[in-house]
């Protein structure tokens, strides 16, 4: 049995599909399967059920991924204590995030004091990043959602107050706020269904008595404005504000957006504050059971730091 197997078979196992699987391992699918098929061999069981293309982890699979995970988490726990014994200025962090735009900052400003320090950071949904972060395959977990999960903890690093963002000529141009209601018959434009920052936006309408009438679903936050300046539609947007209230960024904080409700002459869309107030709040979060490098928790109190000021 090698590391190389136990690594393949936790990514198949949580993604329970092999092309994905290879895809995300950047191996080949027909190398993989083979890989597989001879850990199963080795232990004699099988680890998946097979119907046709599909697989699915069976009892045998399920009771294996947990003492594999395990393993894999042990061993790479001990590399980090053994990085540790280099200094705290080396070492390697492991990041999962919604959102790149509002760590791009910081990040660089650690990176300037630790230059030795390596980060890897990924874009994840939430739906994996307990998993991340229970298994030890990330350090921290960056989001706008609370996670809630025994042995995980959070800290609020930033708060975030979401606009309405509408276009310079509509009917609502000469307002400075606007309550949910109002916005029952507005054409949306959104992010893709199923992300996040969807998830979010969809509860604050459904909170108002109503669904979103989403026209348009992107990807990039910057095509949101774009669209909503093109007249199709409104959208929410937020600027992000420390813990003192300080405001950090736009949500769309490579475009020349004003950050408080006003009316412009650059066709730029206007902002509203909504009635309620809406708010977002990112937050840090960690596994307590899990080893922390020196390099990690260096990271995690300058983080603290920097959003505090």
């Amino acid at each position: 049995m090698e590391l190389l197997q136990l690594h393949y078979f936790r990514t198949v196992a949580r993604l329970e599909h092999m092309s994905k699987a290879a895809e995300e391992l950047r191996v080949a699918q027909p190398a993989l399967s083979k890989t597989i098929s001879r850990l199963e061999k080795d232990l004699g069981v099988p680890l998946f059920d097979r119907q046709g293309r599909k697989i699915r982890l069976n009892k045998f699979g399920k009771a294996y991924l947990k003492k594999t995970e395990a393993a894999l988490g042990a061993l790479e726990e001990g590399r980090r204590e053994l990085s540790d014994l280099s200094g705290a200025e080396r070492g390697s962090i492991y990041l999962a995030t919604t959102t790149l735009d509002r760590l791009s900052e910081p990040v660089g400003r650690f990176r300037s004091l630790y230059p030795k320090v390596n980060f890897r950071i990924t874009q994840t949904p939430m739906e994996e990043m307990e998993l991340l972060l229970e298994t030890g395959e990330v350090d921290f977990c960056f989001t706008s959602m609370p996670i809630e999960r025994p042995g995980i903890r959070e800290f609020p690093l930033l708060e975030e107050e979401i606009f309405l963002a509408i276009p310079p000529e509509h009917r609502f141009r000469n307002k400075t706020s606007i309550s949910l209601s109002e916005l029952r018959s507005e054409p949306f434009i959104s992010f893709k269904k199923g992300t996040h920052f969807r998830k979010i936006n969809d509860g604050l309408c459904q909170e108002a008595g109503f669904e979103p009438n989403v026209v348009c679903e992107v990807d990039e936050p910057l095509a949101i404005i774009s669209l909503v300046r093109a007249g199709l539609g409104v959208a929410f947007v937020g600027t992000c504000k420390s813990r003192d209230d300080s405001p950090i960024s736009s949500t769309m904080s490579h475009q020349s957006m004003p950050i408080a409700p006003c009316k412009t002459d650059d066709g730029s869309p206007i902002l509203l504050h909504i009635n309620p107030l809406c708010q977002r709040i990112f937050q840090l979060a960690w596994a307590e059971n899990r080893y922390q490098s020196k390099a990690a928790s260096n990271f995690r109190d300058f983080l603290v730091r920097y959003f505090e000021k």
